[in-house]
């Protein structure tokens, strides 16, 4: 039989939910503004003040003005390169890090643990970096975009506390069935460990997405600039978008400038947040996992 809720707690509830929607919009609003603004017209969006829950006039004049220039375009290829190679030597190297880590029979394993964690508090400084970036000679390439703080740490611990979970019994057998440390890492470890990757994985993509300021210390070839360097150009000053807007358009020089901020953060925003559907259901499973003590 079913329980009959009383009216206490029906309102609780209520007011639970309440709640759970106020917050909900707090989070929400700021790019409900943004992507508002963004369809909204330039000399209204201009001169109002206060929020907005609509757009103000809807245009499209800020995305044609965007997608026109040839440096979002040019930003989109290199950050995607960026994205892709990034991702993939990071994840290369985390997932080595955090197998070697793992095996509870390496006597150095405390050792090198407590020297990686050490990196967490102590940096060696941008100038030290920069100096190491020029004389290997790959200043001003895309190698020190992607090389250049490529491990976290605290992603390889992550990592390496997922690889321990798994259960010995698995590696054991197949070693008994002769398998070698690569084997067991390719057919055993990294299958049962899906969920914690496709976390790692989205760490590493929206961090190298939204990283702008190693290309600006490493980067002086404007044809090699991430999209989010050219994001920040615009969002300072607008200077590169200036010689592209159209006064026939119906917006002039200063309102653009200030269409422009939204149009953009909207173009470089969207496209990283498509991937996150697909590694949702993986996220809270993927992180438990990797932060459950051996």
């Amino acid at each position: 039989m079913a329980t009959i809720k009383r009216k206490s707690e029906k309102t609780f509830d209520v007011l639970i939910y309440l709640l759970v929607t106020v917050i909900c919009l707090i989070c929400l609003y700021p790019m409900l503004y943004v992507l508002f603004a963004s369809f909204s017209n330039g000399y209204r969006i201009y001169s109002h003040v206060g929020p907005i829950w609509y757009p103000l006039g809807f245009s499209l004049d800020g995305y044609r003005v965007v997608l026109s220039n040839p440096d979002v375009w040019t930003g989109y290829k290199n950050t995607l390169i960026y994205v892709v190679f990034g991702t993939v030597f990071s994840m290369v190297m985390t997932i080595i890090g955090a197998f070697v880590l793992s095996r509870r029979g390496y006597k150095l394993k405390k050792f090198f643990t407590m020297f990686l964690v050490l990196t967490m508090y102590l940096h060696g400084g941008m100038i030290p970096t920069f100096m190491v970036v020029r004389t290997l000679g790959i200043l001003n390439t895309y190698i020190a975009i992607i090389i250049v703080g490529a491990v976290g740490t605290w992603n390889m611990i992550i990592m390496k506390t997922s690889f321990q979970a798994i259960p010995q019994g698995l590696e054991e057998a197949a070693t008994i069935d002769g398998a070698n440390d690569l084997q067991v890492l390719f057919h055993i470890i990294l299958p049962t460990s899906k969920a914690t990757l496709a976390v790692i994985v989205l760490f590493y993509m929206v961090g190298i997405w939204n990283s702008w300021f190693n290309s600006m210390i490493y980067l002086q070839d404007r044809s090699k600039f991430p999209l989010q360097l050219f994001l920040r150009e615009i969002l300072i000053s607008a200077s590169e978008m200036e010689g592209n807007a159209d006064i026939q358009s119906g917006v002039g020089i200063s309102y653009v400038k200030e269409l422009l901020k939204y149009c953009t953060i909207i173009v470089a925003t969207v496209p990283i947040l498509c991937v996150y559907p697909f590694v949702q259901k993986y996220f809270v499973k993927g992180v438990m996992m990797g932060s459950l003590k051996e």
